[in-house]
């Protein structure tokens, strides 16, 4: 029989799993705050617990870890690109990022992706597995850990669709928002995803005051279906419907990320379709510069393009703005490392 995953539990399971084995329930808190606020992984340096039992906690539950398998560092900025052995010697990947307003960590949700965007390295071998939520926070604390920082800001926009792990995502929030853990923020958290509508819904009903990030990337439902396969499933008016659902609900601003690809989805047409979807709905756009792979073979715009179209939006009164490239120089966007590197070994 598999053992269950200590540190993949809330701070409410551990307490109940400690009273189901004879014990306070003060002993989860202990356990708890020791993963989540002190990072440590290491069950028998917990002085706290009797050797007892932490033998009696071992004949059943173990502890995730992950490695380092290997790490970059840009020399144009201070991004760091992370490459995590997990325990089934699969390879995900993470990325530091050092902004004025704090450290941010876009982390991975899966193993691979089944979304199938045409643009995204991550999702070319499809989808691995699933994350559990010591293996989304064990990416954040070991970042910590190995840049002596603090994280103040986390983005479920790394490897995978974090709306396809939905269980898992929610506990992993719970757990970096719990006061005797990591006590992050939940207005610092990012959630994206490329639009599963169902889940928008559901999201919404949990009413966490997170920042829901929705991959666009074109306003016409053709065009959509051809770069991002889920429009196929669920058309620009249904996502529409349940993005301003999802606002009307949790009184948040939405962010919409929109990659510009040249001479696909970067015309005046495509400025005036936005202004119309996006119409009621308290939204932002993120543009975002292509960044070419080699199955996708459709080049970016150049900046002085890049910035027209922005200047379109923000004379349609819609908030827009540009994303600051950072760790260019060690293929830092989402999948493109690990799978240069996956690829070699």
């Amino acid at each position: 029989m598999s053992k269950f995953e200590l540190n993949s539990m809330t701070l409410e399971e551990l307490k109940n799993y400690m009273v189901s084995i004879g014990e306070k329930s003060y002993r989860g808190e202990q356990v708890f705050t020791y993963f989540n606020r002190h990072k440590n992984l290491e069950l028998d340096s917990l002085n706290q617990l009797p050797k007892e039992l932490k033998i009696k906690i071992k004949e059943k539950a173990k502890v995730n870890t992950i490695e380092i398998y290997k790490r970059f560092d840009s020399k144009i900025d201070s991004t760091k690109k992370y490459l995590f052995l997990l325990e089934d010697k699969n390879i995900i990947e993470s990325v530091f990022m050092q902004y004025k307003h704090g450290n941010s960590v876009c982390i991975s949700t899966q193993v691979g992706c089944k979304m199938g965007c045409m643009f995204c390295a991550s999702t070319k071998e499809g989808l691995i597995r699933n994350l559990t939520p010591a293996e989304m926070l064990n990416q954040v604390y070991m970042i910590e850990k190995d840049t002596n920082e603090t994280i103040s800001n986390i983005v479920l926009m790394g490897s995978g669709e974090p709306l396809d792990n939905y269980d898992n995502v929610l506990k992993f929030i719970n757990i970096i928002h719990d006061e005797k853990g990591h006590n992050l923020s939940l207005r610092n958290i990012t959630l994206s995803t490329c639009g599963v509508v169902p889940k928008i819904y559901d999201l919404a009903k949990e009413n966490l005051p997170i920042t829901l990030s929705i991959s666009l990337h074109s306003p016409f439902d053709d065009e959509r279906s051809k770069i991002m396969p889920i429009a196929r499933r669920y058309s620009l008016e249904e996502l529409m419907r349940a993005c301003k659902f999802y606002g009307d609900s949790t009184n948040r601003r939405l962010t919409f990320e929109y990659t510009l690809i040249e001479n696909v989805n970067d015309g005046e047409k495509e400025l005036n379709e936005l202004s119309r979807l996006l119409k009621g709905i308290n939204a932002h756009v993120n543009l975002i510069p292509l960044n070419p792979i080699e199955e996708y073979k459709e080049e970016r715009p150049n900046r002085e393009h890049i910035e027209r179209f922005q200047k379109g939006l923000l004379k349609r009164n819609i908030p827009a703005t540009i994303r600051r490239e950072m760790g260019s120089d060690i293929s830092a966007s989402c999948g493109q490392l690990r799978r240069s590197i996956t690829d070699k070994e």
